[in-house]
């Protein structure tokens, strides 16, 4: 287990559960509606903490009743919010997802104050990064504060893992050369290299470009097939573990969390870590909402014992 950082988002999921997304100019019914806590930064915060490791967290929230349940879940699970702070006048981050009975999901966001998450913000918890062994980051707060948390954690020899998701095409070259470890998905990777990613020799053509930008580690995951692994002498797909998927909400992110307490900061066992953060993920998309799904070290350790 380590000590993580993370810098990103914090929302309350608003889940509208229906049958399948309906077309346009169509009118449709939910069967369901549910809130959770989420967001994507909040999310890895949860499954790095269930993990066991500790986690620091870098963010914001708004002065509303979203923030203050938020920052109780953030306490309830043993995350360090002595940097998340409050913007008055300000609402707290939310989701709308749209969750199909398949299990997958749309997801439309409201930023509120995860947009005003600074790079001084990141710069008062510069102690706290500078004494964490890995700094993870995505695309749902201000770029500007991830590339501060990069700097510094580079600066103090530390690993960065960058999500960038939601996907987008104008990601800085900066950010890029500050990044240890990416991890896209196929779409996420075909934004950045421009490379559709439908095939094993697409996710090397893929890896390929990223090594170049610099980064030393790639996992491309692709969904239910598993995940595309591509750092120094391993190139190869690590197959996911088979389950039903019920909601997908909140499976990369636990994914992440939970590869973060595995991993060794020289990336050496980089594989092994995979597939315990891929265990950790199939209990994810067994239930509903992103917080409650995610699961603990405990059972995610008996389950792979289980399977040996």
């Amino acid at each position: 287990m380590n000590k993580v950082t993370i810098v990103g988002s914090i929302n309350v999921d608003n889940i509208m559960h229906i049958k399948k997304l309906p077309q346009p100019g169509e009118t449709i019914a939910m069967s369901e509606f549910s809130k959770a806590a989420g967001g994507k930064g909040a999310n890895q915060a949860v499954a790095s903490s269930r993990a066991k490791n500790e986690t620091i967290f870098v963010g914001r929230v708004g002065d509303d009743d979203n923030g203050r349940f938020m920052l109780e879940q953030f306490k309830e699970n043993g995350i360090n919010v002595d940097h998340v702070a409050v913007t008055p006048n300000q609402q707290t981050g939310q989701a709308y997802i749209l969750l199909q009975e398949t299990g997958q999901n749309s997801i439309i966001i409201q930023h509120g104050a995860n947009f005003d998450v600074t790079a001084e913000d990141v710069r008062n918890a510069k102690s706290q990064i500078e004494d964490s062994d890995f700094v993870i980051a995505q695309f749902e707060t201000p770029i500007e504060a991830t590339i501060e948390a990069f700097k510094i954690a580079r600066e103090a020899g530390k690993i960065t893992i960058l999500n960038p998701a939601p996907a987008r095409t104008d990601i800085p070259e900066e950010l890029l050369e500050l990044t240890d470890l990416i991890t896209p998905n196929e779409t996420e990777a075909e934004s950045i290299t421009g490379i559709k990613v439908d095939s094993e020799e697409s996710m090397k053509k893929s890896s390929e470009i990223f090594h170049q930008m610099g980064i030393k580690g790639v996992i491309i995951t692709i969904g239910e097939r598993g995940s595309y692994v591509s750092y120094e002498d391993i190139e190869e797909i690590v197959p996911a573990f088979k389950v039903k998927a019920v909601d997908t909400t909140a499976a990369g992110d636990t994914f992440l969390g939970a590869l973060s307490s595995e991993l060794k900061p020289d990336l050496s066992n980089l594989r092994d870590s995979v597939i315990y953060a891929s265990k950790s993920s199939s209990f994810t998309v067994q239930k509903l909402g992103a917080f409650p799904s995610i699961p603990t070290r405990e059972v995610v350790e008996e389950a792979l014992k289980e399977k040996n």
